[in-house]
């Protein structure tokens, strides 16, 4: 690190130059990257759903319903001529659109009354699209607000799963330009309010700018390789602003110690390289590390985030440790205090962080029995954790989409855009008699299960074990071209609301007469969820494991690494906490704007986990180092923790202050997932910067005395050998077990 910062004075205006250059570049290239992101369905490749959908396509030309137009009469019914007429030329129309790769509706089934509504205004026309998930939206960029229309006769409404994901895609989008437009003018008076300096704060806004536009030029170069969400975008805004603006806040800070310290511009560069760096640089893999866990989820949507976040801690680590050096080279003086306070002054008057520090250890016990309940009280909520499915209720109630599902859950019996497909691609000739009783028998099992509606089939239509709707021409679908068949199971709206997985699981478990697979919207989401769980203890172990190393490699000690997995995790159960009172229980739906599914869906909480995990030790590193560092300097365990707070608290804090804020800026946005994104990780950053690392860092550090620094001689022999620490060296000497 020495060496990287001789360098870096000596060829400051090369560097200088070469960033302005490449933030222009990076900025072109991740802005033409930004169209090409891609939409992501709830499917585990492998899976029995999977395999399922996949059969459907390939041996039956036909998938689950994608588009939905629910077509209201305008007065009578539904069955009037004149809006039976209207209906089948809409479904005409639509069965010859390009994208459309088959559409059916309740006037081609023979009056089928899962897709005629209760009160017979209202009838559905059902259609699946062509191409991948991200083409088939594209193309309902298109479709859908053709579709929308009111004729006088008839008004018709778009909607289905897709047409939901979509919009909410959509919104996300205009959620990220929202949150940009207040995020980057907030960020810079905060800045400037800390720094009293513009030049400080230009470069540290361009630090966060050079993260931000970097991490969306990797994921544009990405995209030729493999899928990436666009809800990434949302994820590099936050992120690459809010990294790239922590680390530029340590590395200036400690500039400026350095140049008050009496250091000429070019050693104050070198020696901050040295510690700030070396520090920024531990701290940005312990955040990478952190986010790359998410590889362990073979969902393209989670390991989109993964991408995200090692890109984001990449360019962040370049922005802060190779380029704002030579830029601090090049401007030297001009970016010191303006009220410069002479070294031997301000170590001779200790600051109200390092008061504070005191005043906790000595009632090290009281402060920290007092704060971990308070954190335990404020966690709590997490008890009554109910993981479930996502809905339409991530949408606003006033979205097109959402008030065809509404109106479809109020009005109608059943739910066919969430049937459960059930394939059975070698079940035999289905013209054979004995093979459509067979088929006949299962169809009608099938639809004595609680929450079934109707079983459509080769055999006819059932419902509560009886046959309702002879076999007629609509049914015919139900064969293969080279045989197999399938039958779809359709589900109450409020059956598939409160209980899909278990509904999938009954299906699954019932006695078939011959092999099927199980598939369709439902499954897909109960396969997702279950291998999403399912690779949860190991994301767990590896985050530990990986973030316990590096801690150690710091810190020189078993028992500091230990402590800050367990103050990480009660940072994080606070978290869930708030995540279960708000968006699980409906508090303060009111005014965060949002509709409470009394569930929360996984994949979003586990995404928080490891950011936040990242992010908590992100600060526990910084924290650490200087505690660490006066430490090696003093032996002294106290004045170590005092003066490591003093020197790294307020910086923390402001940090955090400012994390907080860029990820607050999405606590009012349109999308719920977005809204979990905003207010968890914005509660978890403020807290883990207060109330943990303020009060039962110094409480538990002075409890644990010399034995935080305890170490076994042979991991001593390692740590003298790899290990790292802002004061450059990366020796340990054991200390007796004393106070």
């Amino acid at each position: 690190m020495t060496k990287l910062g001789i360098f870096i004075t000596k060829s400051k205006r090369v560097i200088a130059v070469m960033s302005i250059i490449q933030l222009v570049v990076l900025a072109v290239i991740g802005t033409g990257g930004v169209n090409r992101l891609s939409l992501s369905r709830w499917e585990v490749p492998g899976s029995e759903s999977y395999e399922a959908g996949r059969l459907l396509e390939r041996q039956f030309d036909a998938g689950s319903p994608n588009l939905v137009l629910l077509v209201t009469a305008k007065s009578g019914s539904v069955d009037d001529p004149a809006v039976r007429e209207a209906g089948l030329s809409l479904t005409a129309e639509l069965t010859a659109e390009p994208a459309v790769k088959r559409a059916d509706s309740y006037w081609l089934r023979g009056g089928s009354p899962t897709l005629r509504s209760e009160d017979g205004r209202q009838a559905l026309i059902l259609a699946t699209l062509n191409g991948t998930v991200t083409e088939a939206r594209t193309a309902l960029g298109e479709l859908s607000p053709r579709y929308m229309r009111d004729d006088g006769l008839v008004r018709v409404e778009v909607g289905g799963q897709d047409e939901i994901f979509r919009q909410a895609a959509e919104l996300a989008r205009q959620d990220f330009v929202r949150a940009e437009m207040i995020i980057l003018p907030g960020v810079l008076l905060l800045l400037f309010l800390v720094y009293r300096r513009f030049r400080a704060t230009a470069l540290t806004i361009g630090a966060g700018l050079y993260a931000m536009v970097g991490t969306l030029a990797g994921l544009a170069g990405l995209i030729s390789f493999t899928e990436v969400s666009t809800f990434a975008l949302n994820l590099a805004l936050v992120m690459g602003l809010g990294l790239g603006i922590d680390y530029s806040l340590f590395m200036i800070t400690r500039f400026r110690e350095e140049l008050a310290a009496g250091r000429s511009v070019q050693e104050a560069v070198v020696r901050t390289v040295n510690t700030a760096g070396r520090t920024v640089l531990f701290s940005g893999v312990t955040v990478a590390a952190a986010c790359a866990v998410l590889f362990v989820f073979p969902f393209p949507f989670l390991q989109s985030f993964a991408y995200t976040g090692v890109l984001v801690v990449l360019f962040g680590l370049i922005g802060s440790v190779i380029i704002l050096p030579a830029w601090f080279a090049l401007l030297g003086e001009r970016l010191a205090r303006k009220r410069k306070v002479p070294a031997a002054a301000a170590e001779s008057r200790p600051g109200r962080w390092n008061r504070y520090a005191k005043q906790v250890m000595k009632r090290p016990a009281l402060y920290g029995a007092a704060a971990s309940v308070a954190l335990l009280l404020l966690a709590s909520p997490v008890l009554h954790l109910r993981f479930g499915l996502p809905d339409h209720r991530v949408l606003p109630p006033d979205v097109s989409s959402r008030v065809v599902e509404v109106q479809k859950n109020a009005n109608f019996i059943a739910e066919e855009t969430d049937a459960i497909q059930v394939v059975a691609p070698a079940a035999g000739n289905s013209a054979d008699p004995v093979m459509l009783d067979a088929i006949g028998d299962y169809a009608a099992r099938l639809s004595r299960i609680d929450g079934i509606v109707q079983v459509d089939s080769l055999a006819g239509s059932y419902a509560d074990g009886t046959l309702v709707i002879e076999p007629n021409a609509s049914h015919e679908r139900f064969a293969g071209s080279f045989g197999g068949t399938y039958l779809t199971v359709i589900p109450s709206g409020e059956a598939i609301s409160e209980r899909a997985s278990e509904i999938v699981r009954e299906v699954r478990a019932a006695v078939a007469p011959f092999e099927v697979l199980v598939g369709g919207y439902p499954a897909d989401l109960t396969d997702f969820r279950d291998a999403l769980l399912e690779r949860v203890p190991l994301a767990l172990a590896l985050i530990f494991l990986v973030t316990f190393v590096l801690l150690f490699l710091m810190t020189g000690s078993l028992l500091i690494p230990f402590k800050a997995t367990v103050l990480n995790m009660l940072s994080l159960t606070i978290m869930f906490g708030a995540l279960v009172w708000v968006f699980q229980d409906g508090n303060l739906a009111g005014l965060l704007g949002f509709t409470p599914a009394g569930s929360i869906e996984p994949s979003i909480p586990i995404l928080m986990f490891c950011i936040a995990y990242g992010l908590s030790m992100d600060y526990e590193v910084f924290i650490l180092s200087r505690i660490k560092e006066e430490y090696d300097r003093s032996g002294n365990l106290e004045e170590a923790v005092a003066g490591g707070l003093q020197k790294s608290g307020s910086l923390v804090t402001t940090a955090a202050g400012i994390l907080a804020f860029t990820f607050a800026a999405y606590a009012f946005g349109d999308i719920v997932f977005l809204k979990m994104l905003g207010v968890g990780m914005t509660l978890a950053i403020l807290v883990d910067a207060t109330l943990i690392r303020a009060v039962l860092v110094p409480a538990f550090m002075k409890l644990a005395g010399r034995a935080n620094w305890w170490l076994p001689k042979p991991l001593r022999a390692v740590y003298n050998r790899f290990g790292i620490s802002e004061s450059g060296e990366g020796t340990v000497v054991q200390q007796p077990l004393v106070h």
